[in-house]
This record gives C-alpha cells, sequence and structure tokens, in this order.
C-alpha cells in the first residue's frame, strides 16, 4: 500500500477525529540508514534517521503536519511562526496547502538562505526582526491575545504529537527501540518528541525497551547545558542557535527519565561530523543535524549497542556553509591532457 502521510498511518496513535482535514504533503517514512563506517569507529550498530528526506528537507513536517491540520479543524485562516529556518519552511509549505496565510518572524540576518528562499518561494509573509530567534518567539506568542492568529511553533502541543511518529518508524524499522538515540537539541521539541514515542510505542507493547536519548547543543547556544538561559547564542548550526528552548522541561524529562545525556559540542566537532557523513556515509545534512553524530563520537557508547542519530535537516538548507567547507574548482582548460594532469591519472 503506498505511503499515505503519518496522519493516516498513524491516526490510532494521534490526536485526530473523522472530522479532522488532513493536510498532509505525505510526510514521514523517511530512511533509516546503516551507517557503516560510523559503526566501525564506535564499535556499535549506528543508523542515520534521514528526517531531511521529508517534504521541506526536515523532520518538522512531522509536527506542522499536525498543527496545520488541527488548526484547519479550529477554522483557523492565518498561522505564525518565530523561525531559525526550517520550522519557516514547513509552516508556509503546509499553510499553502491548506489555503491559510502564513507569517514568518524570523532574527535578522541569522538564518540560512535556503531556509528563507523555501519560505519566501511558498508564500509565507517573512519579518526579519532586529533581535534573535528567543526574542521573535516571545513576540509569537503574544500575537494571538492581539489577533486571530494561531500559533504552530513547538508551544503547539499537536506539533510534538506529529514529530513522536520518527521513534514508532524506528522501531519498526529495527524490529525494537535502538539502546541510544543521539539528536541536536535547540528549541527542544524533537528530543521531547522522540521520547514521546519511543514511551508510547513501549507502553503499546510494540518495543521491549525505551533508548537512553542523548541531545546535544551547540557550545554557544547551550542553556540546558549549563542550566540557564543564553542571551546571546551563537553558532554556525543556525538551527539550534537557541538560548531559551521551549519544550527545556520536556527535554531534562526525556534526558532524566531515560538514563540518558544533554550536552555540548563545539562548532568544530560538529562541522567535523558535518564532512564526516558526507565524505564518509554520503549523507549530506545541515550543520545542526550533524550535533548528533558530533555527540556520538565525543561520548561514546557500548560495545555492540545498537544507535540511531536524528539528521534532523537537508544540507541544501545551508548551501554556504557546505561551500565554505569545501575548495571551490577553478576553471582548467578544456583539452585532454589538462583534465588528466588535474585527476592525476
Amino acid at each position: 500500500m503506498a505511503w499515505r502521510g503519518l496522519i493516516e498511518e498513524y491516526r490510532d496513535h494521534l490526536p485526530v477525529s473523522a472530522q479532522t482535514p488532513v493536510v498532509t504533503l505525505l510526510e514521514g517514512n523517511t530512511p533509516l540508514l546503516p551507517a557503516p563506517r560510523l559503526s566501525e569507529m564506535v564499535g556499535a550498530s549506528v543508523y542515520l534517521k534521514i528526517e531531511g528526506a521529508n517534504p521541506t528537507g526536515s523532520f518538522k513536517d512531522r509536527g506542522m503536519t499536525m498543527a496545520i491540520s488541527k488548526a484547519a479543524e479550529d477554522g483557523a485562516k492565518v498561522v505564525v511562526c518565530a523561525s531559525t529556518g526550517n520550522t519557516s519552511a514547513a509552516a508556509a509549505a503546509y499553510a499553502a496547502r491548506a489555503g491559510m496565510t502564513c507569517a514568518v518572524l524570523i532574527p535578522d540576518g541569522a538564518i540560512a538562505l535556503g531556509k528563507l528562499a523555501q519560505a519566501l518561494i511558498l508564500g509565507a509573509k517573512v519579518l526579519q526582526i532586529r533581535g534573535n530567534f528567543d526574542q521573535a518567539l516571545d513576540l509569537v506568542r503574544a500575537l494571538p491575545n492581539h489577533a486571530p492568529i494561531t500559533v504552530v511553533n513547538s508551544i503547539n502541543p499537536y506539533r510534538i504529537e506529529g514529530q513522536k511518529t520518527a521513534s514508532f518508524e524506528i522501531i519498526e524499522a529495527l524490529g525494537d527501540a535502538p539502546d541510544y538515540h543521539f539528536t541536536p537539541v535547540g528549541n527542544a521539541g524533537n528530543i521531547t518528541a522522540f521520547w514521546k514515542g519511543y514511551r508510547e510505542y513501549l507502553a503499546a507493547g510494540r518495543s521491549t525497551k525505551n533508548p537512553k536519548m542523548m541531545g546535544f547543543q551547540a557550545a554557544g547556544a547551550a542553556p540546558i547545558v549549563l542550566n540557564h538561559v543564553v542571551e546571546k547564542p551563537e553558532t554556525i548550526a543556525t538551527a539550534i542557535r537557541i538560548g531559551n528552548p521551549a519544550s527545556w522541561q520536556g527535554a531534562i524529562a526525556a534526558r532524566d527519565e531515560s538514563g540518558g545525556v544533554i550536552d555540548s559540542v563545539t562548532d568544530d566537532e560538529i562541522l567535523a561530523a558535518y564532512r564526516l557523513l558526507a565524505t564518509h556515509e554520503s549523507v549530506f545534512c545541515e550543520p545542526a543535524s550533524a550535533a548528533s553524530v558530533a555527540g556520538l563520537l565525543k561520548v561514546g557508547v557500548d560495545p555492540g549497542s545498537t544507535v540511531v542519530c536524528a539528521l534532523t535537516g537537508n544540507g541544501l538548507k545551508d548551501p554556504d556553509r557546505a561551500i565554505s567547507q569545501i575548495e571551490v574548482p577553478t576553471a582548467v582548460d578544456a583539452t585532454m591532457g589538462e583534465i588528466l594532469k588535474e585527476l592525476g591519472v
């Protein structure tokens, strides 16, 4: 049977009814890719959950199909989000599908161009504010007090409901939950949602255990690690450049209840993992995604364990970062001799 999108596939596990108008781009069903070279490096069976294969290129589509569907059920005409990029692309796409207006608040100059281009071409009303993501989210939280508008950030509980389905897919692919689940942590909705999904499938008898949840923030934007708000977060990983996560308590609960860890990795460690994934595992992810693998390489795992690393977004979200990591080829004469010389054969 053809994939129907995650709401129809997991309807029994989601807060929807026959009256919910399903707004879908057939999100979900993303690959769980074995990572043989990473596995060899850490002495475990490592898999990569490729969330960049979702329709707008990130895991945000999972939550957005739920948030927009429930907004449509409530008769919403306008939705809004604050975003470092991926949320804006997903919100714009699903709002367009539903015939809604989408407004987006983004930090001025702090969003990857690939993501900004998506939101704009999809028809969103994008406002760059002179401030960071946390300030944008504060404004978004207050907007419904001033206008009939629905917030679709992860403070919207339906976002978490949609995102938890990635855990269902992991369990179905592996036949059980992994021993460890590594994930980037920015606004912390993802680690919260993954943990919710694992717990629900265990309770339903679909797995025999829960994984240790291993979350990693960027060192320059690590409020949970530091146990205080970071007023001016800084990292090259724009998707997790967040100083006051909306799902802070959910992330702590996932860590503590699973016996896991929330730690930080440096930008250098993130970029090293970013390049390693491309050259060793043929996976081009955005820098923030690589925080999960950077975390795995930093802390390690028990030998022989089963490990899933969530790669939350596609590398094409941030093409400028990729170009900065490589040597751009120069032009050569169009002769066989020059070609063979450059190739070294």
